[in-house]
C-alpha cells in the first residue's frame, strides 16, 4: 500500500516562504507523477502544481504560477513544493497526492479525482 506524508507548513507572515515535502512510501516515487492540492475551510480541493515522472514538465495553477516551485528528488521519493512570496489567500491545508502513470513525460491531472493515493494534509497559514 503506498502512504505519503506531508510535513513543512506552519503560520508564515505575508511575503514569507514555506518549503512543504511529501515523503512516500510503499512504492517508488518513479513510478508516478506527483500533484499538491490545497483545501480552505468551506472549499473543495484546489489544484496547485503538477509534475511528471520525468521531471521535465510542471504544471501550476495561475493562482501561483510564479511565486511556488514542485520539485522532485526520486532517490529519496520525495516531492517538494517552495512556496514563495505567499499571501492570505494561500491559506489552506495542502495535500499531496500521487497517480500512477506509465506516460514518463506527462504531468499529473488537474482533477483531484485522478488520483489514487493522498496524504493527510499539513496546514499553511499566511497571516497579513
Amino acid at each position: 500500500q503506498v502512504q505519503l506524508l506531508e510535513s513543512g507548513g506552519g503560520l508564515v507572515q505575508a511575503g514569507g516562504s514555506l518549503t512543504l515535502s511529501c515523503v512516500i512510501s510503499g512504492r517508488s516515487l518513479r513510478v508516478h507523477a506527483m500533484g499538491w492540492f490545497r483545501q480552505a475551510p468551506g472549499q473543495g480541493r484546489e489544484f496547485v502544481a503538477t509534475i511528471s515522472r520525468s521531471g521535465e514538465n510542471r504544471l501550476y495553477a495561475d493562482a501561483v504560477k510564479g511565486r511556488f516551485t514542485i520539485s522532485r528528488e526520486d532517490a529519496r521519493n520525495t516531492v517538494n513544493l517552495q512556496m514563495n512570496s505567499l499571501r492570505p489567500e494561500d491559506t489552506a491545508i495542502y495535500y499531496c497526492a500521487a497517480e500512477l502513470s506509465t506516460n514518463y513525460h506527462a504531468y499529473g491531472s488537474r482533477s483531484p479525482e485522478e488520483y489514487g493515493s493522498w496524504g493527510r494534509g499539513t496546514q499553511v497559514t499566511v497571516s497579513s
